[in-house]
């Protein structure tokens, strides 16, 4: 956290980034927080997701079926 700050500091004392830089450091910072947010979301989703899927099959299987890994 504080190289961050610091970091922060250095930019503003060098002066102005460019335009570039700004778009790159804000597409990084953009890319990191999306790729968190589906991770918590792959992790929270896929067993959902297969049971739904599963109660939409045919033969429909009992939910005890779907959640045995059997």
């Amino acid at each position: 956290m504080a190289s961050g700050a610091a970091e922060k500091g250095k930019a503003l004392a060098d002066g102005a980034e460019s335009a570039a830089e700004s778009a790159a450091r804000r597409a990084r910072e953009w890319s990191t927080w999306a790729m968190k947010k589906a991770k918590v979301v792959a992790h929270y989703g896929f067993i959902p997701v297969v049971i739904l899927i599963g109660m939409n099959s045919e033969p429909k299987p009992r939910l005890a079926q779907l959640l045995s890994p059997i």
